[in-house]
């Protein structure tokens, strides 16, 4: 059963006052953002994909850099695949390239290059579910649509004092009917803008600063003293340690290295990358080499270790040790090595080009201080 502590939400002079406080917050507030200064929709969609599940710090030089190089739709679906993963490179997720470069290719196949205006025609492009679309239209073309993703969930949350985990069916649906009710007449984009901009510098998931928050005096979770309680329960990512490794393996020259580009289906795929145990953990050194021998016909005589590198992958915390090592060979191939099958000598050059994991960039990057 959803408890709504605060039903006032449903008087229009409450939603009045509380989008003019907003909205007076966020003039004055806002972040200068690209996506911002020049909302057209093909930024504000880019802007937005890339946004999911990464901070806006992290996304802005890789925004910058993708719109430089590809300004407008037509060259998005025109560029190959390859290339736009290295653009995408260390931002992850990369299915969400893919969804991008996929709807771009439908709509200049369905609309002519032009970015549609109809909100279910949005909706049927690859990687837009209803909160981008939303976004994108509102934001871009003024359209009257709420949004609701992870920023001001957490913020109608504790304006109203929903206590149930704002994710359940009924709790999610009274969500989006406040979004939507508290949508002006006009100027529906800013004010989706100023809630989520809310919840990104003030209404923080932990210790919100509500001494400098506009909405403070309607905001039925500060005036319980709830702040830390809502939104309710959310379930936690349980992180699994996983230990893997990773192969630099030179040519008899020593100036190229073995690389694959990844089959689809496993992580990372379309990217390329050193030989590596992936998707399981494993005990020794010697178990990994027989993974390797086994699964990517690659039998191989460690020499060193290089170097290793903690990171995480979603839900697993990965140790990966990385070590550099040599093909058996015959005598008569001590002058000539020759790549196993599916797997291709890449030049240090190359390897600046290819898109590679971000533990694939770290171990090229270290070649490159070693050559």
């Amino acid at each position: 059963m959803v408890t709504e502590n605060d039903p006032n939400w449903h008087i229009a002079s409450w939603r009045s006052d509380v989008r003019r406080r907003l909205l007076a917050w966020f003039g004055k507030h806002a972040r200068v953002l690209p996506w911002r200064s020049e909302p057209t929709p093909y930024r504000v969609w880019v802007s937005e994909i890339m946004l999911q599940q990464t901070q806006v710090a992290t996304v802005l030089p890789y925004f910058e850099r993708f719109i430089q190089r590809l300004p407008d739709v037509h060259s998005l679906a025109a560029i190959e695949e390859q290339e736009l993963m290295r653009l995408w490179e260390g931002l992850g997720y990369y299915r969400r390239a893919r969804s991008l470069h996929a709807a771009a290719k439908k709509i200049v196949s369905d609309h002519g290059g032009e970015f549609p205006a109809v909100f279910d025609q949005v909706l049927a492009l690859p990687g837009i579910g209803r909160y981008t679309a939303g976004a994108i239209l509102s934001i871009s073309g003024d359209q009257r649509l709420p949004i609701l993703e992870g920023n001001t969930q957490r913020v109608f949350s504790r304006l109203i004092g929903l206590r149930e985990n704002p994710l359940t069916t009924t709790a999610n649906r009274m969500l989006w009917q406040f979004a939507e009710a508290m949508l002006p007449r006009e100027g529906s984009g800013t004010f989706n803008q100023a809630s989520m901009e809310l919840g990104a510098l003030v209404c923080t998931p932990t210790a919100p600063d509500c001494e400098h928050c506009p909405l403070l005096v309607r905001c039925a979770a500060a005036s319980l003293g709830l702040q830390s309680e809502i939104p309710g329960k959310l379930s936690r990512v349980k992180y699994e340690d996983r230990v893997e490794y990773a192969f630099v393996i030179a040519n008899a020259r020593g100036d190229k290295f073995l690389l694959q580009e990844i089959p689809h289906g496993r992580r990372w795929s379309g990217m390329w990358d050193f030989p590596r145990t992936s998707d399981q953990t494993l005990i020794s050194l010697d178990e990994a080499l027989g993974w390797i021998s086994r699964s990517e016909g690659i039998d191989a005589v460690v020499q060193s270790r290089l170097f290793t590198v903690k990171h995480a992958v979603t839900r697993f915390r990965i140790t990966l040790h990385v070590h550099s090592a040599t093909l058996h060979s015959s005598p008569a191939d001590r002058t000539r090595t020759r790549a196993p099958k599916g797997w291709k000598f890449v030049s240090r050059a190359e390897l600046r080009d290819l898109p590679l994991s971000v533990t694939g960039r770290q171990i090229a990057t270290k070649l490159d201080a070693i050559a």
